[in-house]
């Protein structure tokens, strides 16, 4: 909560890698804000509240929180099967089987399942980096 991508994240890998910065930014904006606006079989659907479960609640697997978002989301949108795969994926992707994949949203077409895969692993990547750059700016200061 009180270390950001947006706010601390990116302006200190830009320091240390100029333009690196904006373009992890750039991919993990694309992952994020990537939709057709379909959920299954229906269209014009707004899906950035999932996607924004989605991508937070990696962050909480990963122990990153943030008080201006409301986790009550996480648990209405994202049924359990979900939250295990993305568990096992995020945390354990040596485990992740095809039954594992099979058995969250058995009703959704395989490019959603693939968009999940791409939210959950770009959220996991900026999770590290998190980490990985508090630690730098701790050693810094």
């Amino acid at each position: 909560q009180d270390y950001t991508w947006e706010d601390h994240g990116y302006s200190l890998i830009n320091r240390l890698y100029p333009d690196v910065g904006q373009l992890l930014d750039e991919k993990f904006q694309v992952v994020y804000n990537l939709t057709y606006n379909t959920i299954a079989m229906h269209c014009g659907v707004d899906t950035s509240v999932l996607r924004r479960a989605i991508w937070n609640y990696v962050h909480c697997v990963f122990g990153i929180r943030y008080d201006d978002y409301d986790y009550g989301e996480v648990n209405q949108l994202l049924e359990r099967s979900l939250k295990i795969y993305i568990k096992t994926v995020a945390c354990y992707p040596e485990k992740t089987t095809k039954r594992t994949y099979t058995q969250f949203w058995r009703h959704f077409k395989h490019s959603e399942k693939v968009h999940i895969n791409l939210l959950l692993l770009e959220a996991r990547m900026q999770a590290a980096l998190l980490y990985a750059l508090r630690a730098v700016t701790r050693y810094m200061t």
